[in-house]
């Protein structure tokens, strides 16, 4: 990062930013790419450039894009939210269809799809290949667009093996995160065609996130794209493995299954989320109380197989 070459990326005169975001393109067949500082702002320009104030737009209820984003389809883009209740944080093909509303003056014209992948509030759950194609169809007959909130993308093509070319035929427009499990200090990229990501790009600028000498960011991003991808199943494997230990303690009451690096679990009796989280940040292991019964725990490559096997010890103690 320290030796990055850099440039002026607001005049697209940043080398390593031009790399990054070549390379990102390439990677899903597509002609462009936009690098910004957070995959927040990726998916709301995104959503922003596919939409026009008083649309709709379709995700499942526990979206990132609708419940961890500050209300922003609303705030930035003047769009409303048609929430669907899903399996694990994915909608089907027969849900959207029965979503879009009718052209009728009285409605709010839907224009965009969005789903997750992998979904974070579904316990890292990965699509099917053959359900996204269903709702690719149901949009391309209805003139919707379909955008990917991507974030942990890169843990879906490890655990099912499928070929990002596949994503890159399919969505408008992906987003997908450097910073997770790829490890980076920051920055997502915004993946589609060269006008759509013209349109981006301009709208990335209203939206503060131009930066100058972002090359030294955008270093991180090409050592994670090409170091740090495969890597990402021992990330899956330590998950799992917290996972089985965890489903025998008598005050866990349900494991979502495990996919991929996220682990969502029920407590009950002897502990509270709370209680348990800070049981936990006693020992100096970090995780999340999410809902009043619900506790996450995500593995990443700072995780390392020691930290793993304390994580059991600890856990077999309470």
């Amino acid at each position: 990062m320290f030796t990055a070459e850099v440039g002026d990326d607001v005049y697209g005169e940043d080398p390593s930013v031009k790399l990054l975001e070549s390379m990102a393109a390439q990677l899903f067949g597509r002609e462009a790419a936009l690098f910004s500082p957070s995959g927040t702002m990726s998916n709301q320009i995104g959503i922003k450039v596919h939409t026009r104030p008083g649309d709709e737009v379709i995700c499942e209820s526990q979206a990132h894009v609708y419940i961890y984003e500050g209300g922003g389809i609303a705030f930035n883009s003047g769009s409303q939210v048609k929430a669907l209740p899903g399996d694990r944080g994915r909608i089907n093909a027969a849900q959207v269809l029965a979503a879009i509303n009718p052209d009728d003056v009285h409605k709010a014209r839907t224009s965009l799809v969005c789903l997750e992948n992998t979904s974070n509030r579904g316990g890292g759950a990965c699509y099917e290949m053959a359900g996204m194609q269903a709702i690719r169809e149901v949009c391309k007959n209805h003139n919707l667009k379909l955008h990917l909130d991507g974030a942990r993308l890169f843990n879906a093509l490890v655990a099912t093996g499928e070929n990002p070319l596949e994503y890159g035929r399919l969505f408008d427009s992906i987003s997908i995160c450097l910073n997770k499990g790829l490890g980076c200090p920051m920055g997502s990229l915004l993946i589609g065609d060269d006008d759509y990501i013209r349109q981006a790009r301009r709208v990335r600028k209203v939206f503060g996130g131009g930066m100058r000498q972002a090359g030294y960011m955008a270093a991180a991003g090409i050592y994670a794209l090409e170091n740090h991808i495969h890597r990402l199943q021992r990330d899956h494997d330590h998950a799992r493995i917290l996972a089985e230990k965890l489903a025998v303690k008598e005050f866990v009451i349900e494991v979502m299954p495990v996919q991929t690096n996220i682990l969502i679990f029920s407590v009950a009796g002897k502990y509270t989320p709370a209680s348990f989280t800070t049981r936990l940040r006693e020992k100096n292991i970090k995780c999340s109380a999410i809902s009043p019964t619900q506790v996450r725990m995500v593995t990443h490559l700072d995780v390392t197989e020691a930290m793993i096997d304390r994580t059991l010890q600890v856990i077999d103690t309470l």
